[in-house]
């Protein structure tokens, strides 16, 4: 079995990959994102970025995490949940940037690792940047 097989099994998804525009897409509403990041790279499978779109089930954001594995793009999709999410920046190194962004940007609450500011002014509340709001 290939790891593309592999993979939605160690996730605890019972989903399949689909393909959408060039990327092979994994539906995991439910997904712990810690295990996805080591999963993905017990398989060698090279973190990218997360994207976030905001107006998800029930007001969460849609995070997808990408991948890169021998050249194959993956994403795998999920939902914050109470607009929370567990942080991978200490198993990926990579997603300290975008998790920063994503909190900036939509303040989802990253779990796990402290907040230093990159584009808010001192005072400006997270999700305040993306909306452009003053308080």
């Amino acid at each position: 079995m290939s790891a593309l097989d592999l993979i939605p099994g160690e996730l605890g998804v019972s989903g399949f990959w689909s393909e959408d525009h060039g990327s092979r897409l994994l539906s995991a509403p439910a997904l712990e994102v810690r295990r996805m990041a080591t999963v993905m790279t017990a398989h060698r499978a090279r973190f990218v970025t997360i994207t976030a779109l905001p107006g998800a089930e029930e007001g969460g954001v849609r995070m997808s995490y990408h991948w890169d594995l021998d050249g194959q793009l993956l994403t795998i999709a999920t939902c914050t949940r109470d607009n929370h999410m567990a942080s991978i920046f200490d198993l990926c190194e990579a997603a300290d940037w975008i998790e920063r962004e994503i909190h900036e940007c939509y303040a989802v609450e990253f779990e796990g690792r402290p907040h230093e500011h990159l584009l808010l002014r001192p005072g400006q509340a997270p999700g305040l940047g993306l909306r452009g709001e003053d308080e």
